[in-house]
């Protein structure tokens, strides 16, 4: 490549980087992006108005007017439609009809699972017992929660450290044999735990393996599949081990950036882990001479501008690169050619905490955790028809009876009609599976898979074909339509099932698993993939909860 072609690229991504995170800037200061405002970013940028205009109009966290007093999300998926988020959300909608001083709009998931019917106002989460309440607090009448950290985490049985004085030692100690840091991950059979489960150690192997003199490690903590929270609950109370697992990581690789990409609702949850990456900067744990290392590696949070799709390691990269979040073909795959075209490890929050526990105890360790002939932890959400829904540290192997009982039972009395094990992508299974272990073997034995380690449980009062509905309504909502089977099909597939509970004939329903076919075949990415999985598998694993005429 000619020198004065390499300078132009070069100048041209530099003048259009952080596009997305002045744009965030902008609405946090203003409330909204004015079109004077978008004017003049172009100036200061030199860059066309329609390349910020493509990215505000494609994600869902701007917003182009002036806010009024209150804005309230509420929460319209799975979990909070079994709390009863429906009916609430009409009786509030009623109440505010004639008010300009509040808007409210109805959402994807926040996050908020183990609070439903879970709604934001001004941006700061609630949990309303009751809509009085709600209606007091948008009017001020009542003060909003705290939103501050919790004063009081938890001790989690992974986290090696019983003291604060005593965090990092592990990269100290370890931070200069990544060898042996990989040997620890791959003996482990520790695999990714946002949903795809790919060994851990290989994928450090393979990353480290490239031949580039630039790398990047990046943390994936955008998860936004409804019942999906434990990574937020890790993120507020073991922020050490993800920094300390990023960094064993980029020591590992040979990579001097970490990244962490966290949705916007986390606000808390991001004050949290800003503080602890700036407590590793003074330590000298992070900076030029990381650990004592003598090798830089630094980290830094991008807040995301929403979307269930950036989730999706590819669709990230592109918002990272100031680009609409739309998923790459794949291959080449992101250890090859990741942000920038440069080998990117990218990893979620849990795996990157218990990759620190690993490298810390040991295999040993590591496999002594697991229940009977089981390996490991695992950070499970739990959600739904649950006494004491919440964040649960479990050995693997433990099953999903011996889960709720550690929720305190199925609640109001009920007993267990079906559970979804692994967040809204995966399968129903029927209460008879309830004896399954959460692993990922054996949940896809039992016909299921264990995805995000969110599980979802349903008492017998709730219509199992409706929770469906909703739940391929959400992907259909959340498609990002670059590709056309995803687009039409999910469109399709809802307009199918919503015109079944409106009365039509079930025969519609006959070409579902067909087009279900075809989206797994022809979508770009996981999202379209599964789109139709929760109906598909209520006819192959509980068919008496599928209406027939």
């Amino acid at each position: 490549m000619l020198p004065w072609i390499r300078y132009a690229l070069i100048r041209h991504r530099e003048i259009q980087l952080e596009l997305l995170r002045e744009l965030m800037r902008l609405q946090v200061e203003c409330g909204f992006l004015s079109n004077e405002a978008l004017r003049q970013l172009s100036r200061d940028r030199r860059v066309p108005l329609y390349r910020l205009e493509e990215l505000v109009s494609f994600y869902p966290a701007f917003r182009r007017t002036p806010p009024p007093k209150a804005v309230v999300h509420v929460c319209r998926d799975v979990t909070c439609a079994m709390a009863g988020c429906p009916s609430q959300t009409a009786a509030l909608k009623e109440r505010l009809a004639d008010r300009d001083d509040v808007e409210m709009h109805v959402v994807s998931c926040l996050g908020r699972c183990d609070a439903a019917p879970a709604a934001s106002i001004n941006e700061v989460p609630v949990a309303a017992s009751s809509l009085e309440q709600l209606l007091a607090w948008i009017d001020g009448t009542q003060t909003l929660p705290d939103n501050s950290p919790t004063k009081e985490p938890r001790r989690w049985k992974c986290d090696p450290y019983k003291s604060a004085d005593e965090r990092y030692a592990t990269v100290r100690s370890m931070g200069s044999e990544p060898d042996q840091i990989i040997s620890r991950l791959s003996d482990s059979g520790l695999r990714g735990m946002g949903g795809a489960g790919f060994p851990t150690g290989r994928k450090w192997e393979l990353v480290r393996n490239e031949q580039a003199g630039t790398k990047y490690v990046i943390c994936n903590a955008d998860e936004s599949e409804p019942a999906t929270f434990k990574d937020r609950v890790v993120l507020e109370e073991l922020p050490h081990l993800v920094i300390e697992g990023m960094l064993l990581a980029g020591l590992t690789i040979g990579a001097e950036t970490g990244i962490v990409y966290v949705r916007h609702e986390y606000e808390r949850e991001r004050h949290v882990l800003r503080a602890a990456i700036d407590d590793a900067r003074q330590r000298g744990v992070l900076g030029e001479d990381a650990a004592g290392s003598g090798r830089n590696f630094d980290i830094e949070i991008f807040v995301s501008p929403g979307g269930y799709i950036l989730g999706e390691e590819t669709a990230l990269l592109e918002a990272l690169q100031d680009k609409r979040g739309e998923p790459r073909n794949k291959p080449p795959y992101p250890g090859q050619h990741g942000l920038w075209g440069k080998p990117t490890l990218i990893n979620n929050v849990e795996t990157f905490a218990f990759a620190t526990s690993i490298v810390h105890h040991g295999v040993d360790w590591w496999r002594e955790q697991g229940k009977d002939d089981f390996t490991g932890l695992k950070f499970v959400s739990v959600s739904g028809d649950v006494k004491n829904p919440g964040v649960y540290e479990i050995p693997i192997g433990t099953t999903v009876n011996e889960l709720i009982e550690m929720a305190s039972g199925v609640s109001d009395g009920e007993s267990l009609q079906a559970f979804l094990p692994g967040g809204a992508s995966s399968n129903f299974l029927p209460a008879d599976k309830a004896d399954t272990p959460l692993d990922f073997d054996a949940m896809k034995a039992a016909g299921s898979m264990l995805g995000t380690g969110a599980v979802i449980v349903i008492g017998q009062r709730h219509n199992l074909f409706d929770l469906a509905t909703n739940i391929v309504w959400f992907f259909r909502n959340e498609s990002c339509g670059k590709c056309v089977p995803c687009r039409f099909g999910s469109e399709k597939a809802v307009t199918i099932l919503e015109g079944v509970q409106n009365g039509d004939s079930t025969s519609q329903l006959d070409i579902l698993p067909e087009l279900g076919a075809t989206l797994e075949q022809t979508s770009i990415c996981g999202l379209g993939q599964v789109a139709l999985n929760p109906f598909l598998s209520l006819l192959s694993n509980i068919p008496d909860a599928v209406p027939k005429d």
